[in-house]
């Protein structure tokens, strides 16, 4: 099944500082998004403390329910909608102390300030911030090695120029989606670091794709010019793009819809990281493969006007 023909020739490489610039004002957009709030808004498995989750009978708010618990000694604690319930909260608590007791006594005070049976504690989580901190550095190392293992591999099957446009069209993603998350105010837990890695993996698959078209290509028209090869490529793989992109976000969109509260935060990682890695395989990692060979190619011309000298 072919959505469009295989012998269109859009001209994307033609595009590639256009898309450089946007690029480039997507991940400063969200690095400032990041400098300002002071770093990510880490969720409970990293930065520590204690979760609870409750479902009230009746409609309230925020503000209500921090009056309902102003007289306990909770120290520090938010409190937010969750999911798609506008009757549903989590209270996060900095203490990761209190164990079950810390249940039982928001029970109490939410009994007495919204009558028996109308708060409903869904669950409760606890972590401390030692581990926390433990297991925020193994997620970054997961992805760090994810990286390096990516650049080896692609380096092995193809060429080291090809492996450095992978690379940067990975490190592109995964920073748009942290930028992404920053800006929306959004949490990073390790389900978020699973869909980081997920992201990885989806958007090298696409990236590999174009990368055999242009080494196959290469070997067939190179008199064209590497520029016209690459574009060539991906204008080959178009339709495959869009068919396996498609697919994949229409069953993502179904998880973000219908998925509830407790996938919501990895099912909007996974849309804004397909739609951003099918965007890179495109315009990030062929055009970073252009610029390595207008450089090579423009030093080894300066080597020999320098030689004819």
């Amino acid at each position: 099944m072919q959505l469009i023909k295989p012998d269109i020739n859009l001209d994307f490489v033609g595009k590639r500082k256009i898309a450089a610039i946007i690029s480039v004002v997507l991940i400063l957009v969200g690095i400032a998004s990041l400098v300002v709030k002071g770093g990510p808004n880490y969720g409970i498995d990293f930065a520590g403390g204690s979760l609870v989750q409750v479902k009230f009978a009746e409609a309230t708010d925020a503000g209500e329910i921090k009056q309902a618990l102003g007289g306990l000694d909770l120290g520090s604690f938010v409190v937010q909608h969750f999911g798609d319930d506008p009757n549903e909260f989590l209270i996060r608590v900095q203490d990761s102390s209190g164990g079950s007791s810390l249940s039982r006594v928001i029970s109490s005070s939410l009994a007495t300030a919204y009558g028996e049976g109308q708060a409903d504690i869904r669950r409760v989580e606890m972590v401390g911030p030692q581990v926390g901190k433990d297991l925020r550095q193994k997620g970054l190392l997961a992805i760090l090695y994810a990286m390096i293992g990516i650049l080896a591999y692609i380096t092995w099957r193809f060429e080291f120029r090809f492996a450095v446009g992978a690379i940067v069209a990975l490190v592109h993603d995964v920073l748009i989606t942290l930028g992404v998350f920053s800006v929306f105010g959004k949490e990073i837990d390790l389900p978020i670091i699973a869909a980081f890695l997920a992201i990885i993996g989806y958007s090298l698959n696409d990236t590999i794709i174009v990368y055999d078209r242009i080494r196959e290509n290469f070997g067939k028209h190179q008199k064209s010019g590497f520029t016209a090869v690459v574009n060539r490529s991906i204008n080959e793989t178009l339709s495959r793009t869009i068919l396996t992109s498609g697919t994949t976000l229409l069953v993502v969109l179904s998880l973000f819809i219908f998925g509830g509260g407790v996938i919501h935060n990895f099912a909007f990682a996974m849309l804004v990281g397909i739609l951003v890695g099918t965007y890179s395989s495109v315009f990030v990692a062929s055009p970073v493969l252009i610029f390595w060979d207008d450089y090579r190619s423009g030093g080894q011309k300066a080597a020999k006007e320098s030689g004819a000298a």
